[in-house]
This record gives C-alpha cells, structure tokens and sequence, in this order.
C-alpha cells in the first residue's frame, strides 16, 4: 500500500500560516508520528506532499523532504513539491530543487483567484512539467472542477492527479440526486474523459458532516470514481494529519478497507500501489 498524500509538519523548521487558526494542525506531525497513526497498516511507502509553507520556504521544503527521503528506513519514495506556475521564474526555480525523488508539483488552487490558472504563463509553465516526467495534483474545490478540465485540455502531455475527489460539497450535494451532486459527478466525469488525468481517493471525511462519514455515507463518491477513472487510474491518499479533521487516518484506512472489498485482488493492488509506482514515476 502507497499513500500518494502524506502531509508532515515541522513547525520548528517551517511556516504553515494558512494553519494558524486551524490548532488541531499545529504539530509537529513528523515520521514518527505518522507511522504511530499508521499502525499497524502495512505501507510499503508514501509520497510526501507539499504543505503549502509560506513561499518563501518552497523549496527549502522541497530539498529537506528530499534528503529524508535518501533515507530507506523512511519510505518516502517521492516528493510532491510546491511550486508557483504563475512565475516567470519557474523554469529556473524547479532546477533548484531538481532531485530524483521529486516526482510531481502542486499549486493550491482552492484558496487562489479562480483566474490564476487561466493565464497563459501558468499555462505555458505547466506544459514545460511533461518534459521533466513531473505530475501536476489538482487542488480544487466542487465549484472549480471546469477550471480544472480547461488547465488539463491546454497540457495534454501533463499527467494530473485530482486530489480528493475534487473536493465535493458532501454536506450539500445531496447525494446521489441533488442538483450539487449532479454538477460534481459532471465535472468529475468530464476530467475523467481525458486520458492523462488520474484520481486520487482521499481527503473525503473532511469533506463530509459526521453523519456521513461512513462507508455508505462516502459509497456515492468512490463508486462514481470507480467508474469514471476505472481501477488502472485510481491512487490512495491517507492525507495525514489534515485527515484528524475528519477520520483520522485508521477510520480513513477502515472506510478504504470496506469500500474497495468488492474489488478483485488486482484491482484494490492497482489503486492501493501499482498505479501510483507508474503515474508519479516513481524510482525504484
């Protein structure tokens, strides 16, 4: 099992502003915290995931999580930096943090203007990833899921990786009849269309009221992911800590458990490892 979204936390090193207000995420939230949360759920690795630190310590990030990934006993087999496609200097800002174990970038998209993906520079840059064999995560919200499908369409080489779901408004989508929840699996649905968009089975209890967080409560979301991407380009993200406020990663990991059970034994392997191994290029 890979988590493809794994959120560490040192706030002695770096600056996580847009978590002041958010104190269950303070930390710090390192390895070791992580494994003792994990337990005693078999992951053969993750990928850490960016954390939007305050810009200016981008790609300080980026080379620490590099470095503990040199380490095998950690089991970081990649990083997902951050980065500001927005930039005229972005060509030269991912030389500087060009490594073997950085696999994909991310732009938080969802707390951004909804234009700052339609410029043609942001365009331009994200283009240039396919080159460099680095994957694009899909930060967005529900609303934002069109926005999403005109960055894809103009970077056809790029592979994108739609992180939790697309961030569907579980509590007011109604699901499975409601006029959100039609405009969501629309939108999902358009992006799956497109062959080099995969998605990412994570973050939905933080999405979701307390009710429904649950393996009925979530079925409508997996299942509309199932059949939009199939099983050969569907990953997992536990997206720990972030997860504590929803779940918390082992009732992420049991709700996983229970939704992927009618699965055959190739198709939970593909979604649980395979096909993250192959769309992050991940080294061996």
């Amino acid at each position: 099992m890979i988590d493809t979204h794994q959120h560490l936390i040192h706030p002695d090193r770096f600056t996580y502003s847009w978590a002041d207000d958010i104190p269950v995420l303070h930390g710090p939230f390192r390895l070791q915290e992580y494994k003792k949360a994990a337990h005693p759920t078999a992951f053969e690795g993750s990928l850490f995931m960016e954390v939007d630190v305050d810009e200016a310590q981008s790609a300080d990030e980026a080379r620490f999580f590099c470095q503990l990934a040199e380490i095998p006993s950690n089991r970081i087999l990649g990083v997902i930096a951050a980065a500001r496609p927005e930039k005229d200097d972005f060509a030269h800002y991912l030389d500087s943090i060009a490594h073997e174990r950085v696999v994909g970038i991310r732009r938080v998209l969802h707390t951004q203007h909804d234009d700052l993906s339609v410029s043609p520079l942001f365009r331009k840059n994200i283009r240039h990833l396919a080159a460099r064999n680095l994957t694009f995560d899909l930060c967005v919200l529900q609303r934002q899921l069109p926005l999403a499908l005109e960055l894809v369409r103009s970077a056809p080489d790029v592979f994108f990786v739609l992180d939790h779901c697309g961030a569907p408004d579980i509590a007011g989508n109604n699901a499975a009849d409601g006029t959100g929840w039609n405009h969501w699996k629309s939108g999902v649905k358009s992006l799956a269309s497109c062959p080099n968009v995969f998605g990412k089975i994570s973050g939905l209890t933080v999405y979701a009221p307390e009710n429904l967080r649950t393996t009925d409560g979530l079925a409508p979301y997996f299942l509309t992911m199932l059949e939009a991407f199939g099983p050969d380009r569907l990953v997992w993200g536990g997206d720990w800590p972030v997860v504590n406020l929803g779940s918390g990663l082992p009732g992420w990991i049991d709700i996983t458990t229970e939704l992927l059970s009618p699965l055959t034994i190739t198709e939970r392997e593909n979604i649980l490892s395979r096909n993250a191994r192959s769309i992050y290029r991940i080294p061996s």
